[in-house]
């Protein structure tokens, strides 16, 4: 069989990771196809690099329409990222009715029900395994194996940068500022960290597992999402000493209401394999009818465990490539004809138990009126503990609510500030057991 022409755009670490994999796996990929692959051409900035990484046998240009457009190439890779210029060699790549694979969960979150569609309309697959969770194969764990089930929740530690962050802080008792400096150095975290800690980066890879669990378009512009940067040690050390371990995690659920779609800090019992994830490592727990729970864990990103995934998408492209459309997988894991527009459930109206940290005047009666408070929304209290603070006036309370709707919380939290002897800003962090509802 003749082999199957890869054209390559960006040759940065996931790129170069991708042409490394090639070249020293060649033969076992080979055993396993029945026909080679070659990249016959690749695009980079960098092009002397480039060079140096794909060797004399691979046509290298600084513009990826050079590789979009030419007839030598049979699947187009993008490794560039961003919304820019791979959304436009994406498109012209399958107007030009070349097959996509990419990595970018930016692209897809956004963009990828238009990509999605002209897709279709052009015949050519679109394939992301390394757009979730790097080298864990958690896409085609929802496209393909668990297929047959009812999905009803995931949850999902799918941002390493603030998992190595949230770790540091409660093993090594650091703040949030010196955590970050560190994954900062080790090189874990951008000069600009915002989009991992702020949880845009969860927020785009959760919002495409959603949709393959539930069979709807991608939701990213009513994804919830609130991240780590206004985490306390204390509020570490108060959960851990309640037997919980605060994580980021991406959570999406089916309800009758509507999907929940939301990432943001969560206190889960130290007892769960999720709470023991620990460093730049990703793991997402999926529920479903039939299988119940099922984890998958592993590098969330890197050279090598993203080119895995890039290289998996490329198999799967070759064997699939004179496929019939209908004898392929659904880019979204249901035909699109039967996608569903199901609301998104306001975060208001999600039910959750709750971590609340009350900074208050130790005196007596202040617990009392906070539990009034509390009473008065129909809020129960599951545990309780109450600290002396440094200069013997104030004294922290930690309360843990069983469910409730999330508004009533809010509507708690306005009142228990609004007390005068509160002297800060309530905390809040949700709470998850992680069984099935």
């Amino acid at each position: 069989m003749q082999p199957l022409r890869i054209g390559l755009l960006g040759v940065g670490t996931v790129g170069g990771g991708t042409v490394k994999l090639l070249q020293n796996n060649a033969d076992e990929i080979t055993r396993r196809l029945g026909r080679e692959l070659i990249i016959t051409r690749a695009a980079s900035r960098n092009i002397e690099r480039t060079r140096e990484i794909c060797g004399n046998s691979t046509f290298v240009s600084d513009d990826v329409f050079e590789v979009v457009n030419a007839t030598d190439v049979d699947v187009v890779v993008e490794l560039i990222g961003g919304t820019t210029i791979a959304k436009d060699a994406v498109i012209q790549a399958i107007k030009n009715g070349k097959h996509i694979v990419t990595a970018n969960k930016k692209l897809l979150a956004e963009y990828g029900n238009e990509i999605f569609r002209l897709a279709s309309e052009h015949n050519v697959m679109v394939m992301y395994e390394a757009a979730v969770a790097g080298g864990i194969p958690i896409i085609k764990a929802l496209r393909e194996g668990l297929a047959a089930n009812h999905i009803e929740s995931i949850a999902g530690i799918i941002n390493g940068t603030s998992n190595f962050i949230l770790s540091e802080m409660r093993t090594r008792g650091s703040t949030f500022p010196e955590a970050l400096k560190q994954a900062q150095e080790l090189g874990y975290a951008e000069a600009d960290p915002t989009f991992d800690i702020e949880g845009h980066d969860a927020g785009h890879k959760l919002s495409i597992i959603s949709a393959l669990a539930f069979g709807t378009p991608i939701n990213f512009s009513q994804c919830y999402l609130e991240g780590i940067s206004h985490l306390e040690s204390l509020d570490i050390c108060y959960a851990e000493e309640l037997g919980y371990r605060i994580k980021l995690l991406g959570i999406t659920r089916k309800t009758p209401q509507g999907i929940e779609l939301r990432v943001h800090p969560t206190l889960i019992p130290e007892s769960r394999l999720l709470a023991k994830v620990e460093g730049v490592m990703n793991a997402v727990s999926v529920q479903a009818d039939m299988i119940g729970q099922t984890l998958y864990y592993g590098a969330g990103a890197g050279a090598g465990p993203t080119a895995s995934a890039v290289m998996a998408d490329i198999i799967d492209v070759t064997r699939l490539q004179n496929a019939e459309a209908s004898y392929r997988v659904p880019y979204l894991a249901f035909q699109s004809n039967s996608l569903q527009n199901i609301s998104i459930l306001p975060m208001d109206e999600i039910t959750s138990s709750y971590y609340l940290r009350v900074s208050a005047c130790d005196e007596p009666g202040v617990l009392g009126e906070i539990a009034n408070i509390l009473a008065a929304e129909n809020i129960s209290i599951e545990a309780l503990i109450q600290k002396g603070i440094i200069n013997k006036e104030s004294a922290e309370i930690v309360i843990l609510t069983h469910s409730t709707k999330e508004r009533f919380i809010k509507q708690s939290m306005a009142r228990i500030q609004a007390l005068p002897r509160v002297l800060s800003p309530v905390t809040m962090i949700r709470m998850e057991s992680l069984h099935p509802r």
